[in-house]
């Protein structure tokens, strides 16, 4: 499922390091947007239908790291499908 999202969206623009252990892929959004981590992840999914999640939740302190989080336990459809969403969105 990993390597299914990974493929799916390799060519985005995102930075990715496979995921180990998780069902969950960090990506960094550093060049594709200014936008806060919440900000961007409230876009793709109201402007997208894609949903992520804004890694600065999990901290008290945020950094301004420009990385938000993908969970692929999802069908293959449905990754590819998220993809594509993605990809008209970021075009």
């Amino acid at each position: 499922k990993r390597d299914t999202f990974i493929k799916a969206i390799q060519d985005l623009g995102f930075a990715i390091s496979p995921s180990q252990g998780t069902f969950f892929q960090l990506a960094g959004y550093q060049g594709l947007t200014d936008l806060s981590d919440m900000e961007f992840v409230t876009a793709l999914t109201k402007d997208a239908g894609v949903a992520a999640i804004p890694v600065s939740v999990f901290y008290e302190n945020p950094p301004d790291m420009k990385m938000i989080r993908f969970c692929f336990a999802k069908e293959d459809a449905t990754l590819v499908k998220a993809a594509d969403r993605l990809r008209a969105y970021m075009s």
